[in-house]
């Protein structure tokens, strides 16, 4: 018979530990993926600050190293600047990136960093108890917002992409989601053209995505998919914000 399924070389035999729903491991397996196929697994490093993402280094099997909360992006910025072959990635939450580490991420992207960044958005800090982030929504109900966040009170959510596309070292900046298959598989092609402009080196890239936390969202894993699709993505529009690579999507 042949042969359709295979675990990536670049993903570790472990079990992830992640609650039931959430989107984390889905992203960990799109990524080793993408460095199998394109043949970086010898140059990725990847970076996680602190939150659900720092525990990437237990399941992709490439050189890692930690950042302190939110600096992720200054820390990409030295590697890449030491080992400019290789191919330097952070993967952060939406609490670490759009809060304590929006000054290295706009910094790093007006400067053209040739770095990758995967912006996991999950609308709240997970790892810490499900309190209210910079992405936290109008009327969406966190511990620290139990009666649901309030524009006057709260101040709004911030769109970091759409920041981001304004930096001028920025180039390549796309939204996506894993609220369903075709989803997903636009979101590897996003990481994958991501990579692919940092190896051309055109400059700074991101990809966000829009993910679910089930277990903070005190929803099934099923309604966390279709409140992705049916509340998040209308505050978050998915689809590229930025592209100045002059490569076309689908022909990838």
């Amino acid at each position: 018979m042949k042969k359709v399924f295979a675990r990536p070389k670049s993903l570790k035999i472990s079990a992830f530990h992640y609650c039931p729903g959430c989107g984390h491991s889905i992203l960990h397996r799109l990524m080793a993926e993408i460095i199998d196929e394109m043949g970086i697994r010898e140059q990725s490093i990847g970076i996680p600050p602190a939150g659900c993402a720092v525990l990437a280094y237990n399941y992709l099997d490439i050189d890692m190293g930690e950042a302190a909360h939110g600096r992720a992006a200054a820390v990409a910025t030295g590697l890449k600047r030491a080992l400019p072959d290789r191919v330097i990635f952070t993967y952060q939450g939406d609490g670490d990136i759009a809060a304590i580490g929006t000054a290295e991420t706009i910094h790093a992207a007006s400067r053209g960093e040739t770095i990758t960044t995967i912006f996991v958005n999950n609308g709240v800090y997970g790892m810490t108890g499900g309190q209210m982030a910079p992405t936290t929504l109008l009327g969406q109900k966190t511990t620290t917002s139990p009666g649901g966040r309030m524009g006057k009170r709260d101040g709004y959510p911030i769109n970091l992409s759409e920041m981001l596309a304004l930096a001028k070292g920025s180039v390549y900046i796309e939204r996506t989601a894993i609220s369903s298959p075709a989803n997903i598989l636009k979101t590897k092609r996003a990481i994958a053209k991501a990579f692919r402009t940092q190896l051309e080196g055109r400059g700074f890239s991101l990809v966000e995505v829009l993910s679910p936390c089930p277990t903070n969202w005190k929803m099934s894993p099923v309604d966390a998919w279709k409140w992705i699709n049916e509340v998040m993505a209308k505050n978050f529009p998915l689809g590229v914000i930025k592209d100045t690579t002059g490569e076309k999507m689908d022909a990838h």
